[in-house]
């Protein structure tokens, strides 16, 4: 996840505080705050604080001060230990090779660029890759912080937004949101055989964002393969629509999660998911409530690529899966000759993480 963080530096609490509010509100991380407001920012709500000093004090994360020599500044940090944070203005070359030693050292470089855009920071996180530092790249709008975000395809791990404008703030996060999103992998898999098994206990994931029509989860009984089932988010004649939810099959499934797959029976509250649309879109949501409950089950085979592959779901008018045609199509219509969107993967999976392994699961 990209890092959103907030420079809010100022004499006066009163100047900074109703951007520090939509910071919060806006799902910021971090903010960056002198040490006489660490306290209030506490009061306002939970962000991770940082402040500049030579020594810890009631912050979350110091950044080491830049009054100190830069020849001392590595010394220094190594002294200190860890968590810290190491600041860099970029005016030369000079200035980038040092952030990049500086790097290797600190948890966080936070750098900001004085007549540069692009390059010296595609170098630093060139050579920082395989260290244990983030890059966060000070910015002063939405459009400088998507440049940063994206820079060299994986881009800046954060951004340090130095504004005084609380709607720069929105379109700060409205940004990293955007690019937040992925693409993943669709295809029109067959269906072979529609058919209820009997009882079985079902899982709905009710997350704490609405989704639309053709947006769901990806499920299966197969870690190599996922059908996208569509969340609750259509009128019935049975019940209203519940576009938090989707009623995502039985507790043995797998889910994919970001690049991973979990068990449905593993989730709870508080939790990452991942909801993905019939364009293969991608974007997080947060687990409000898991709710695990026995109702009668249906298996649904399909065919793809010559694999037969499968899952469990509750077999009810409102559970429905995406046609190859990006429509919704309910398990209670569903039959052999339909075609579905499923994901494929080629390599297995081993503790929800992907391995060239030969596993067979049927």
């Amino acid at each position: 996840m990209k890092e959103k963080w907030l420079m809010a530096l100022a004499p006066e609490w009163d100047d900074v505080k109703p951007l520090i509010t939509t910071a919060l509100e806006s799902g910021f991380d971090s903010v960056v705050v002198s040490r006489d407001h660490a306290d209030l920012v506490r009061e306002l709500g939970s962000i991770k604080i940082a402040c500049f000093g030579r020594d810890r004090g009631s912050e979350d994360l110091l950044i080491l001060d830049t009054s100190v020599p830069r020849e001392s500044q590595i010394e220094i940090v190594e002294k200190i230990g860890r968590p810290i944070g190491g600041y860099v203005e970029i005016r030369s070359k000079d200035d980038e090779l040092f952030a990049t030693e500086l790097g290797k050292h600190v948890d966080y470089l936070l750098v900001v660029g004085t007549d540069w855009k692009v390059i010296p920071l595609e170098n630093m996180i060139a050579a920082l890759q395989g260290y244990d530092c983030r890059i966060i790249s000070c910015v002063r709008s939405s459009e400088e912080a998507e440049v940063a975000l994206s820079t060299l395809e994986h881009g800046a791990d954060g951004v340090l937004l130095d504004t005084r404008d609380p709607s720069e703030i929105k379109r700060v996060q409205a940004a990293a949101e955007r690019l937040g999103m992925g693409r993943i992998d669709l295809k029109a898999a067959t269906v072979v055989a529609v058919r209820p098994v009997g009882m079985g206990d079902r899982v709905c994931v009710d997350t704490c964002s609405l989704m639309r029509r053709g947006e769901g989860m990806l499920v299966g009984s197969q870690s190599r393969a996922f059908f996208l089932v569509q969340s609750e988010a259509e009128e019935s004649p049975y019940v209203a629509a519940r576009p938090f939810r989707v009623n995502a099959g039985a507790v043995h499934a797998y889910i994919r999660v970001g690049e991973k797959t979990r068990y449905l029976s593993e989730l709870k509250s508080g939790d990452e998911v991942t909801i993905v649309d019939k364009d293969g879109m991608t974007r997080s949501a947060v687990v409000g409530r898991v709710k695990i409950e026995r109702r009668p089950m249906i298996l649904v085979e399909a065919e793809v690529d010559g694999d037969r592959v499968s899952t469990l779901l509750q077999n009810a008018e409102t559970i429905k899966l995406i046609s190859h045609d990006g429509t919704p199509i309910s398990v209670a219509e569903l039959k052999p000759g339909d075609k579905v969107l499923v994901h494929l993967e080629s390599s297995a999976r081993h503790f929800g993480m992907s391995i060239e392994e030969t596993i067979i699961e049927r």
